[in-house]
């Protein structure tokens, strides 16, 4: 089986199709003898922060020595990015062996519960794949957490980032509804970090009191200070139950991320116990493309694949702080599940000077027509396609002095991304 034969076969119901439920990953995992069983690590679940919050985390771990598997989602570029082992993506030709091997599993379990989904076909070829191979496992939740094809997995602490509305159709349209979901990965005598608020709080509480699970929570048992370094990120102190971690540099971008950053000092304590130096070096080297990204300058282009719009509004208004009143003009694409309106009632906080509105070609028949959105948009829009073009058009726009945003959906950042490797913008 080639490297594209098992893309293939793994999205053949469809990159876009989804089963929610746990049971047949379960069934797939105990048909291998439970990979998982033995496995030590963090499930990262919430609405957003949970792909910064692990890439801290595994990179606190691994500078602390572990061999640390990593499981975020989506992808930007490769499909390989997400099965990771110490940062480095799964090659393609282990990927393809991977599911090759397991076809004959996959096979047994269709025929007595329905054919296994992409997301649960590649729970289990990750797990299965890192579990030899590592010894601490961070794995970011896909679609909300209970019926999410990784709530199969026990490894011990839980972190729920924080809740808003997003994926309402899948996941309810209150806060309550959806913190209810994510709560439910809190397995019986977990450890849980949280940085909910509010009545989402009030949700992991209960089920953390329901499961015997000890509860940390951010603006409680731990405190974070973080002092803004402009385009160099923060230096933050985090506090908490047994620690207290000082002067720690975090290169990455955005208001929201120190908040991240302590969770994800917090849970490698209650893993591990990690000392300052790992903290420190762990922290200071990571590293999470596609989130206020700066790619190049003159004009300046920055990726940001907040797809909602509690994500979009806390991205932009961070960017407009390290911006002041520079112009600043955005490439925007969006899915059609999503609600044009919604996401552009944040897309105005970022004040725009002008919208080139364009679609990823990798999500090709699921995003909003260009000239739709445009229309939709009014004043200050255009729609450009490729995605390339528009890139190239909002760069004019902008002028050397100028800034460019690419936002939207994580389909267009990934692919500006995987151009910007291959052309010099």
């Amino acid at each position: 089986m080639t490297y594209q034969e098992a893309l293939d076969y793994i999205s053949k119901q469809g990159r876009f199709a989804m089963k929610l439920g746990t049971e047949r990953t379960r069934a797939i995992l105990d048909r291998l003898g439970a990979p998982d069983q033995d496995m030590k690590g963090v499930l990262v679940a919430g609405t957003n922060g949970k792909g910064s919050t692990g890439a801290c985390l595994t990179s606190i771990l691994r500078a602390a020595g572990h061999n640390v598997g990593f499981m975020p989602k989506p992808h930007l570029i490769s499909y390989t990015e997400r099965i990771q082992v110490d940062g480095r993506p799964i090659s393609e030709r282990d990927f393809a062996d991977a599911l090759q091997g397991l076809i004959p599993t996959f096979d047994e379990v269709a025929e007595e519960m329905g054919r296994p989904t992409e997301f649960e076909m590649l729970t289990a070829m990750a797990v299965a794949y890192l579990a030899p191979r590592t010894d601490r496992l961070v794995c970011e939740v896909g679609l909300g957490g209970r019926l999410d094809a990784t709530n199969a997995l026990n490894l011990g602490v839980a972190v729920v980032t924080n809740v808003d509305l997003d994926h309402q159709k899948y996941l309810g349209d209150t806060i309550e509804e959806i913190a209810r979901e994510k709560a439910a990965i809190i397995k019986q005598g977990n450890q849980v970090i949280t940085g909910s608020q509010g009545p989402a709080l009030q949700i992991v509480e209960e089920s953390a009191r329901r499961s015997s699970a000890q509860l940390w929570r951010l603006g409680e048992e731990i405190e974070v200070d973080a002092v803004p370094r402009g385009w160099d990120g923060f230096t933050i102190r985090v506090t908490g139950p047994g620690f207290d971690r000082v002067d720690l540099e975090l290169p990455l971008l955005g208001d929201y991320q120190p908040s991240n950053a302590a969770l994800a000092v917090a849970a490698a304590h209650v893993l591990d116990g990690v000392d300052d130096g790992a903290v420190r070096k762990g922290l200071a080297s990571t590293r999470w493309p596609g989130r206020l990204q700066v790619i190049a300058n003159r004009p300046r282009v920055i990726l940001d694949g907040g797809h909602n719009p509690a994500a979009l509004t806390k991205a932009g208004t961070a960017l407009r702080r390290l911006i002041g009143s520079e112009r600043l003009v955005v490439v925007f694409g969006m899915l059609r599940e999503r609600d044009p309106q919604e996401l552009f009632k944040a897309l105005r906080t970022v004040r725009p000077d002008a919208v080139v509105f364009t679609d990823p070609a990798s999500a090709a028949g699921h995003a909003h027509e260009p000239r739709m959105l445009a229309s939709l948009y009014g004043a200050g829009s255009l729609a450009v396609q490729p995605a390339s073009a528009a890139l190239d058009r909002a760069r004019e726009l902008a002028g050397s002095d100028g800034n460019v945003l690419v936002c939207g959906s994580l389909y267009l950042v990934g692919e500006i991304l995987s151009q910007s490797q291959t052309t010099r913008l």
